[in-house]
């Protein structure tokens, strides 16, 4: 009676077990694309935009800052003093600026303490004037893709691409960093370079040996003497690693022994790259089976 209360008990936790992981298999991929965006929002922003923006904001301080010592006829009881018709409000370290610029600041400080300095008034003033999130964020992106236009351009040209190597050559000379550079530079030659090998379609070939099938990209029909020798028609394959597709072997099959996929170049990435995890969904047994079992209920009406 014991045990069969034992094999119940794991009957019933199976299911369980089942449905978490199919709510993991649901939770995750949005999960981690949201937080894979936000840590490259944050990087971004804490490297890149706010030193930008501080930057920014202290040479327009410097440049707009009009900051003033030993003021004559201050009014004691306002704080203040008249110069060519403009007000100027006294701090605490005993300098002057506008009192516009004085009240624009105080007004949008909120529970932050006012700033004691003639600078810092006025770097806050630039904040809140001329940098002001919905014209930083479009104005920065705007420039972003202005330089990377440039830099594309200049890598295109001969003395761009001259340095560039130059300065490869320096980074592979590091012992550490080259290893880490070399990896991250595979990365983003697979996304964003544009490929420059032609795949016509997707193909599974046995190799390395017979009983082993590897999923491949046909370049090519290969070469004229290797067509000769063996008497028919052959291909040119690449056999993509994983998860780095961007390398591989390229082998020469002969075209009999190669079964064409019905999958896309994209979907064959997909596959390369997850270890075979992501599988396309018109290649699944059990979608095969829903599909002859809807048929089939069709067929009998």
């Amino acid at each position: 009676m014991v045990k069969n209360l034992g094999k119940k008990d794991k009957r019933h936790a199976h299911p369980f077990r089942s449905a978490v992981l199919r709510g993991l298999g649901v939770v995750v991929p949005p999960l981690l694309t949201i937080v894979i965006f936000l840590w490259v929002g944050g990087t971004v922003h804490h490297y890149v935009l706010k030193p930008v923006t501080a930057g920014t904001r202290d040479a327009l301080a410097w440049a707009v800052a009009d900051v003033r010592e030993n003021m004559h006829d201050p009014d004691p009881s306002t704080r203040t003093a008249t110069v060519d018709d403009r007000v100027f409000y006294r701090l605490d370290n005993d300098t002057y600026v506008p009192l516009e610029v004085y009240n624009l600041v105080r007004k949008n400080q909120g529970n932050e303490p006012l700033p004691q300095t003639g600078k810092a008034v006025y770097r806050r003033y630039v904040e809140l004037r001329y940098l002001r999130p919905y014209l930083v964020i479009p104005s920065f992106l705007a420039v972003f893709v202005l330089v990377l236009y440039l830099l594309g351009k200049f890598m295109a040209a001969g003395i761009g691409r001259f340095f560039w190597n130059l300065f490869e050559r320096g980074v592979h000379q590091l012992p550490l960093i080259r290893n880490v550079y070399s990896s991250v530079k595979q990365v983003s030659d697979f996304m964003f370079s544009p490929r420059e090998i032609e795949y016509t379609r997707v193909v599974a070939v046995e190799y390395p040996r017979k009983g082993i099938w590897s999923l491949g990209m046909v370049t090519g029909e290969s070469m004229l003497d290797i067509r000769s020798a063996a008497n028919q028609d052959v291909l040119s394959v690449l056999i993509p690693t994983s998860p780095m597709p961007v390398t591989g072997y390229t082998v020469t099959v002969l075209k009999s022994e190669t079964i064409d996929l019905n999958i896309t170049i994209d979907q064959a990435f997909q596959f390369v790259v997850s270890c075979g995890v992501v599988i396309p969904p018109q290649q699944l047994q059990h979608m095969l089976d829903e599909k002859s079992a809807v048929e089939e209920v069709i067929s009998g009406q």
